[in-house]
């Protein structure tokens, strides 16, 4: 019994020291734990002592925290940056257009940079006054980039169609919008007045379609054009929008070109590698009007301006005389110059007055009568080298004998009665016409269907650009050709017509 008891000692005993081993082996981990064993530390409290301080090279780098930069307590959110450009890109609203054109005028326009930074510093007096018109209508600013796809912003542009000005508007739709076409001038190359008339077109078509995309078509096409090819994808159950509706390729090419501009001056960095020059936020002119009538090239002077660049703000007068109460734009900077300039002046504003031919009188008498060449006699009033005036005709001649008021001249578009000099018949011809005539005949007269022609044609096209109209006006409507002449009034010659650099927009 005493020998059982022994071993059952011996075995309790190994057993406790096997368990202390366990304990004093994990001990070291148990030591980092916040979990004490309090048995293990009252048997070996050496295993319950704190660690030794690190050494200082042990030590935890300490890094001092700059202080943190002072936000204003205020954004003002109305600020604009200095650069138009950037203004212009805030508000760009119009969606997107991803596709191959797009992507080949893109291409087109990066490898003509020259031809970029040309329609850039061409834009520079007048884009400012266009952003800022288009955020007062809460219009896409994009629509600032379209002069560059209508005319190169060039504002004597004008086509084949007979558009003209910086937005290329056609005769009719310029008189639609209020753009006065006149033996004066023409508005459509009015850079603020076009300006206004344009926006107000793009506004009216996009509230017909309520979409940018289909407005722009319109703007090229037609509106009523636009409409009948939407009406016939719908009844042919197909979508309307830009992408899927038949057009001709001038239309079908236009809103990529808009698209790949607006892609352009989208991305700073490539216009900084294209070098486009930036365009200062702010007013680059302003608009004045005078009591009296001036010279185009004494309102440059005043104003202490080049011609070509006072041209450039003003190119919708279609004589070298600007008429009184007539709007000038002129640059912020000059316009003090300007109107101390006129103060001061004494001298005549203009070198032309108006001039009312006399029964028998012809111009080219009338002219060495004046001192100035037939010609250049010619070219100021608009008038080929054949025409022929009737009595009652008033003109613009050099201020001298027998002038008078400029305010004879009206603004009225009609134009006068041209006679021109009938060409003497040939023998041949008078034989020929005495056969025919002696013949009967059940066709009808074809000279006189000729005749009916000519006098149509001698009517002027009504809002027709200034460089295709005759530039006279007569005091009386009834000036008749002379006795014995049954030749109608025919369309003069053209003249001063503006080089073609813009597309036919219908």
């Amino acid at each position: 019994m005493q020998h059982r008891t022994f071993l059952s000692l011996l075995r309790r005993l190994t057993g406790a020291s096997l368990g202390l081993a366990i304990l004093v082996s994990v001990q070291p981990a148990q030591a980092e734990s916040p979990f004490r064993l309090p048995l293990i530390s009252l048997i070996m409290p050496g295993l319950n002592s704190e660690p030794e301080a690190p050494t200082p090279e042990a030590a935890l780098t300490v890094h001092e925290l700059p202080a943190a930069y002072p936000f204003p307590q205020n954004i003002d959110l109305t600020s604009q940056p200095n650069d138009l450009w950037i203004r212009i890109r805030n508000g760009f609203a119009m969606a997107d257009l991803n596709d191959d054109l797009t992507l080949h005028y893109q291409q087109y326009y990066q490898n003509r940079p020259d031809a970029l930074r040309r329609m850039v510093e061409r834009s520079r007096p007048i884009m400012h006054h266009i952003v800022e018109e288009l955020e007062a209508r809460g219009m896409p600013t994009e629509l600032a980039l379209l002069p560059m796809v209508e005319s190169s912003f060039n504002p004597m542009a004008y086509s084949r169609a007979h558009a003209a000005g910086l937005w290329q508007f056609i005769p009719a739709t310029g008189k639609r919008f209020n753009l006065e076409q006149n033996w004066w001038q023409d508005q459509r190359r009015d850079i603020v007045a076009s300006t206004s008339a344009a926006l107000d077109y793009l506004q009216s078509i996009y509230e017909m379609h309520g979409d940018w995309h289909l407005a722009l078509a319109s703007y090229n096409w037609g509106e009523g054009a636009v409409k009948r090819a939407v009406e016939k994808n719908i009844a042919r159950d197909l979508p309307t929008d830009y992408a899927s509706l038949t057009m001709p390729n001038e239309t079908r090419h236009y809103v990529p070109k808009l698209q790949a501009l607006k892609n352009i001056f989208n991305n700073p960095r490539l216009m900084a590698q294209l070098n486009i020059p930036s365009i200062s936020n702010r007013p680059y002119f302003t608009t004045v009007e005078t009591a009296r009538a001036m010279d185009v090239k004494t309102a440059a002077r005043l104003a202490n301006m080049p011609m070509d660049a006072f041209v450039a703000l003003n190119p919708s007068h279609n004589r070298p005389v600007i008429k009184a109460s007539t709007p000038l734009v002129i640059p912020e900077d000059k316009l003090a110059t300007f109107q101390s300039n006129l103060e001061r002046t004494n001298t005549p504003l203009t070198e032309w007055q108006a001039y009312t031919l006399k029964s028998g009188e012809k111009l080219n008498k009338l002219a060495p009568r004046f001192g100035i060449p037939l010609a250049e006699l010619l070219r100021i009033n608009g008038l080929s080298g054949k025409v022929r005036l009737g009595s009652g005709s008033t003109i613009l001649v050099p201020s001298g004998q027998g002038s008078s008021d400029l305010s004879l001249l009206g603004n009225q578009a009609s134009l006068p009665q041209i006679i021109e000099p009938e060409p003497a018949p040939s023998r041949v011809a008078e034989k020929s016409t005495k056969k025919e005539a002696a013949k009967p005949t059940g066709k009808a007269d074809h000279k006189h269907a000729n005749n009916k022609t000519a006098a149509k044609q001698g009517k002027p096209e009504h809002g027709k650009a200034s460089g295709k109209t005759v530039a006279v006006k007569t005091g009386s409507s009834s000036a008749k050709p002379k006795a014995g002449s049954s030749k109608p009034a025919a369309t003069p010659a053209k003249t001063g017509k503006p080089a073609v650099t813009a597309k036919k927009r219908g």
